[in-house]
């Protein structure tokens, strides 16, 4: 089973549907590959005033450091174990190089298993779970996953539990990738990707139970603007129910759901095929 459900001997449980992770390592991460997080704010600036709002409380973790680069190349690794992260919804992976013995985090794709061994190489490599190699050396079709958009630059495109893109096409001297939202975007050839989808595609499927599980991932509750005041948001005030009297904005006047977001020109010329979204 993916999932597990729970008795109902409160009423929280009575909901609760989590991924089932007996099959991941319970132990603590790799001690060479963990930074601290940086000091909780609360969402307030250094005047104490709250500048980001629906964030409070939040767990203890550990940062697990991942090589999204995937720089040392043509040298095979060992999966040792899967891990849980805290700090991402998909789950990783600690592989070990076999020739000094070095050890780094990847985000893991779904299908890998302990002891498969996976390489990332500036040419070319067989197109099994977990290799890296750049977008020319993938045959069209392919599903891929950290997908760079700027060559260098590391993983930036599909990293999240269960997404994952796909190579629709090659030419002059870009891919077309089918991204998760729909869209399709040009990528540059010499940009890497690592093969197949990110693990841990059930996660859509967990329901928290109460509200108190979204304090413990940091996340205060959110307040519809018709339920404030006027003089804290402009959907506010009016007798009785009311429906807000104006198209949907922020509590600062910003128009929002369906509004255009995306700034730069520069990056809208890669987008070749836009996936039609309602309001827009």
């Amino acid at each position: 089973m993916f999932l597990r459900n729970y008795k109902p001997v409160t009423p929280s449980l009575r909901t609760l549907v989590r991924v089932n992770r007996d099959s991941i390592y319970k132990g603590d991460p790799h001690k060479s590959l963990i930074s601290g997080v940086k000091k909780r704010t609360g969402g307030r600036n250094n005047t104490g005033r709250i500048t980001c709002r629906h964030i409070g409380g939040g767990a203890k973790k550990l940062y697990r450091i991942i090589d999204f680069k995937r720089s040392k190349v043509d040298c095979p690794a060992v999966v040792q174990r899967i891990e849980y992260d805290p700090n991402r919804t998909a789950f990783i992976a600690l592989i070990k190089y076999e020739d000094d013995n070095f050890f780094s985090y990847i985000i893991c794709p779904e299908g890998l298993k302990v002891g498969d061994k996976v390489v990332s190489s500036n040419d070319s490599a067989d197109i099994k779970l977990g290799n890296c190699m750049p977008l020319r050396a993938i045959p069209i079709g392919t599903i891929v996953h950290n997908i760079e958009i700027k060559i260098n630059k590391g993983a930036q495109i599909a990293r999240s539990a269960g997404s994952y893109g796909q190579v629709v096409g090659k030419n002059l001297g870009y891919a077309s990738i089918k991204l998760p939202s729909g869209d399709i975007r040009l990528v540059n050839l010499d940009c890497v990707a690592s093969v197949g989808a990110i693990s841990n595609p059930y996660h859509q499927n967990i329901k928290k139970g109460k509200a108190g599980a979204n304090i413990w991932r940091g996340k205060r509750p959110t307040v519809r603007g018709v339920a404030m005041n006027p003089i804290d948001h402009p959907h506010g005030g009016g007798e009785g129910k009311t429906s807000g009297g104006r198209h949907p904005v922020t509590p600062w006047g910003k128009p929002t759901k369906g509004k255009k977001t995306r700034k730069s020109k520069l990056n809208s010329k890669f987008i070749i095929k836009a996936k039609k979204r309602v309001g827009k």
